[in-house]
């Protein structure tokens, strides 16, 4: 299993939620992480800066880069890699994690909504990757994970919310691409997903509130299967389309209540699956 000791990870989204969580996790293990999102002032919605995200893991045992980044824009995709590189002097693991939701169907999905999940889950995921692979060919276990599910074409997942599905299926895409594309330079390239709703800012405030937040899982689970994922040699594990209960499994840890917001509650299916 390889060390992230001194390894650096680019996390984009990473002042709250599943990036959060996935930074801290590996920042135990003495992790290098680049905490690569938007905010620097606190929403009480919302919850966590890119400050307060890297107070916590240096906490836990890591060094963090707090860097102002939002990845529609590529000059500042370009600085937040570039002061990387002069802080930490490389790139060893990225991990797509910024996304933006809007479950509407068509007719009630506005033209900047359907451009803003096209921009960051899409386009800026391409070019946040784009920017890294230079700095991923130097490293000894590159990888590329990033957070998006399996591609699943039954009508149910079009219908609803088409927009958000597609923007979502084009990660997925990309990071297939990326397994094929990249795999003479050995960097891996996998996707992640959850297989129950897990409990963020974006469920509470947008999609069901603290009734779905109860019949969901802790971020530390998609965290914990994150790290595993990244633990292997990026030359033999790539092309894959992972979720997170089923990494775990293969690990042997089959008791996943742990994770629950509501020890022995329902849980939640996630979208997708």
């Amino acid at each position: 299993m390889a060390s992230f000791q001194n390894k650096t990870v680019f996390i984009t989204g990473a002042s709250r939620g599943i990036g959060k969580a996935i930074a801290l996790r590996l920042a135990k293990e003495g992790a290098n992480i680049v905490v690569a999102a938007k905010t620097i002032e606190e929403d009480p919605r919302l919850g966590g800066t890119i400050y307060t995200a890297a107070t916590e893991i240096e906490a836990a045992g890591g060094k963090a880069l707090a860097v102002q980044v939002d990845i529609r824009d590529e000059e500042q995709i370009k600085a937040a890699i570039e002061k990387t590189i002069e802080t930490f002097g490389g790139i060893d693991i990225l991990v797509n994690n910024a996304s933006a939701i809007q479950l509407t169907n068509t007719e009630r999905t506005p033209a900047k909504r359907f451009d803003l999940m096209f921009d960051i889950n899409v386009r800026g995921t391409f070019l946040v990757t784009q920017h890294c692979i230079t700095h991923l060919k130097n490293s000894g276990n590159p990888h590329i994970l990033t957070l998006s599910p399996p591609i699943n074409l039954n009508e149910k997942w079009l219908a609803n919310h088409v927009a958000y599905t597609m923007s979502k299926y084009n990660m997925t895409m990309l990071s297939l691409g990326w397994a094929s594309e990249l795999k003479k330079y050995n960097i891996a390239s996998n996707t992640l997903w959850p297989a129950t709703t897990i409990a963020t800012a974006a469920v509470k405030n947008l999609l069901g509130g603290e009734t779905l937040i109860k019949m969901s899982r802790k971020p530390e689970i998609v965290a914990d299967a994150a790290y595993y994922i990244l633990s292997k040699a990026a030359a033999v594990c790539s092309g894959n389309n992972f979720i997170d209960e089923e990494v775990l499994k293969k690990e042997n840890i089959t008791d996943l209540s742990v994770y629950a917001v509501t020890p022995g509650g329902k849980l939640y299916p996630d979208l997708f699956l």
